[in-house]
């Protein structure tokens, strides 16, 4: 090394740091994953173990053989062998008892959260929508407490069986009305639930957490411009939120509305989707989609509007908290039931 080259590096100057440094964090993610799916294959044979064992031996014997094993295990390898743990295991293999149907790309902690999960199909579908979108194990609790599964239900006409074949196919539905939530919750903003807000304030709070956001969403949403400006005949109009959905292959517009739906703000999110389709979609893309995100629907409104007969545009409900199971389940019903009367009307016109 020359005394040019010793006294760079002297001064701080290191210009092979960033590639020395990249290659330390790939080995390390590297170490991790292979770490993490060695884990997760003891974790799940362990489990086997105990449950053949605790299934083929007397009951008293069974009844102590966490307890036992537990002390055992933690004598030898330490403290995380606890019994909890132990139980935790055992209803890991419960729950996936083909080792072929365990999603490697998932960690223990994903596992721990989903085996909470009772009902088969809800569980498989988190399982899916968490290795596909690469959920960390705090987005994956945070949809798990927003009922986010209940809540695609709901406004996918209520067909269950599509949503358990799309599980078995591990195809997404492409389907506008299967990706569109009724309600989003937005509890993420921190905004109080019975204070008013202007329309600006809710927009601000949504581009802040933009990731937090594009996860409410759903999969395959792109954010593309907040406040699009579009002009007609020197008249300057604005749309709220504009995102590119790579799954739909089309441009989804949010117009927001802190107060009821009303047949106004049905004829503008029109407007602005009908411009979008003539002045900004390019060949490839498929219809754009325009969403109404108010804080109160009317579903009179809907039926004896343009919302009853489009395809692509909605208006859904937004939450400013969580809500309780039971608060979701009478909105998921009422929705269910808003649906159901929306198709019947619709086969009655065509008869």
């Amino acid at each position: 090394m020359g005394k040019k080259d010793i006294f760079a590096v002297s001064n701080g100057e290191f210009p092979e740091y960033d590639e020395i440094r990249k290659a330390i964090l790939e080995a390390r993610e590297k170490v991790a994953v292979t770490v993490n799916a060695a884990m997760v294959a003891a974790y799940w044979m362990i489990g086997k173990q105990l449950y053949e064992a605790q299934n083929s031996v007397d009951s008293t014997y069974g009844k102590n053989l966490i307890k036992y094993a537990s002390e055992k295990l933690q004598n030898e390898f330490g403290a995380g062998f606890t019994e909890r743990n132990l139980r935790n295991m055992r209803q890991f293999y419960e729950c996936f008892p083909k080792w072929h149907t365990v999603c490697a790309e998932l960690s223990w902690s994903h596992y721990r959260l989903l085996i909470r999960i009772k009902e088969l199909e809800k569980r498989q579908y988190y399982m899916k929508e968490c290795a596909e979108c690469a959920w960390s194990v705090r987005q994956l609790e945070r949809q798990i407490n927003s009922f986010y599964y209940e809540r695609i239900l709901a406004t996918s006409e209520g067909k269950r069986a599509e949503v358990r074949g799309e599980i078995q196919t591990l195809e997404p539905n492409t389907e506008p009305k299967h990706l569109i939530k009724d309600p989003y919750i937005l509890e993420f903003l921190g905004l109080e639930e019975n204070k008013a807000y202007l329309e600006k304030e809710l927009e601000q709070g949504l581009i802040d957490n933009l990731q937090h956001f594009l996860l409410e969403l759903g999969k395959g949403f792109c954010f593309v411009a907040r406040q699009k400006r579009i002009t007609i005949d020197g008249d300057h109009y604005y749309i709220d939120l504009v995102f590119y959905n790579y799954i739909l292959k089309c441009f989804v517009l949010i117009d927001l509305k802190t107060h009821k739906l009303t047949y106004q703000d049905v004829g503008q999110i029109d407007f602005y989707v009908k411009y979008f389709e003539e002045n900004i979609k390019t060949e490839g893309d498929n219809p754009t989609i325009g969403i109404i995100l108010c804080s109160e629907k009317n579903e009179t409104m809907v039926k004896y509007s343009i919302l009853n007969e489009n395809d692509h545009l909605f208006a859904s409900k937004y939450k400013l908290y969580i809500p309780s199971e039971e608060e979701l389940k009478k909105e998921i019903e009422r929705e269910r039931f808003n649906i159901e009367q929306r198709l019947e009307d619709k086969e009655n016109n065509k008869q």
